[in-house]
């Protein structure tokens, strides 16, 4: 087809991809095709600004027989698909489980009213993740210090997209020899059933004081709500893994570290100024000392 493209890391790292014509409507029985070739660990992420594809209004099956952007990745050698997109629904990233994506359109009916399709790619080596600094032994790690910032955010990759296949990323937390982190999860949707094993093929979020596992904490999970996880130590690992089954949309969480004398206890949120009392701002978390500190 005269509208199949490539797009290759080696001459640019990103740019935009529309369908024919974009703004204009696309025309009738349009096939295209774009291949994303990355290298190394880089990953394909493709970030969509709009989606207006010719659909009609009952929309039961999803998106057969209608006109559609389907997304594939490579899986043991096999094209496999990942997602498909129809309509004109509002659109999460997504991304790659390795350094290649492809992209097929289908366009059989044209409308005067079906814009089509832009979106916004890049080859990355980062997975998405925009906070901590990436760690470059690892495939994909990100660590955050105390001594750089008291408390952030962290997130699976590609969130708030699915999360890619195939994929282990470690966040590692490193306080000074007083401190402990406190994590809380706003959000957590990661394909899987408990107790998170091998025997169900789940994708998981592990916790560890120590790089080695930690037997005091169970893997997560499945759909849960909000949750809290505290160090017993300076140190603490975070480990997302996912395998070459389903997708799901991740985690968001937030981070503090704190001093361990005392007791603190972790409250929700009342409003975006919640303070730590007589340390630094903590966006996510109101810290209070144990009555008890003074005894």
């Amino acid at each position: 087809s005269l509208c199949d493209m490539v797009f290759n890391s080696d001459l640019t790292k990103t740019g935009v991809v529309t369908s024919p014509g974009y703004p204009n409507p696309y025309s009738p029985r349009t096939h295209c095709t774009y291949d994303f070739q990355g290298r190394g660990k880089e990953r394909v992420q493709v970030v969509f600004q709009d989606l207006n594809l010719h659909h009609t209004s009952n929309g039961e099956n999803g998106c057969e027989g209608a006109d559609s952007l389907v997304a594939y990745v490579d899986i043991d050698r096999k094209k496999e698909k990942i997602y498909s997109f129809c309509g004109e629904k509002p659109l999460r990233p997504i991304m790659s489980n390795g350094p290649r994506l492809s992209l097929e359109f289908n366009g059989s009916t044209s409308s005067r009213h079906s814009r089509g399709f832009k979106a916004v790619y890049s080859f990355t080596e980062n997975f998405g993740i925009t906070t901590g600094r990436q760690e470059a032994e690892y495939p994909c790690a990100f660590v955050y210090n105390s001594n750089e910032t008291r408390n952030g955010t962290f997130a699976s990759p590609n969130y708030p997209g699915l999360y890619p296949r195939n994929t282990e990323c470690h966040y590692f937390f490193n306080g000074q020899p007083n401190e402990r982190v406190h994590l809380h999860f706003h959000f957590f949707d990661v394909e899987g059933v408990m107790p998170c094993d091998a025997i169900s093929a789940s994708d998981f979020v592990e916790f560890s004081n120590y790089m080695s596992t930690d037997r005091k904490y169970s893997r997560y999970c499945g759909q849960q709500k909000e949750f809290d996880v505290k160090s017993d130590r300076k140190f603490f690992r975070v480990t997302f893994k996912s395998n070459d089954r389903y997708d799901g949309t991740g985690f968001n969480a937030s981070y503090v570290f704190v001093d361990e004398e005392g007791n603190y206890t972790t409250k929700p949120p009342t409003s975006n100024a919640s303070t730590l009392k007589g340390k630094a701002k903590a966006p996510f978390f109101s810290l209070s000392l144990s009555p008890f500190l003074n005894d």
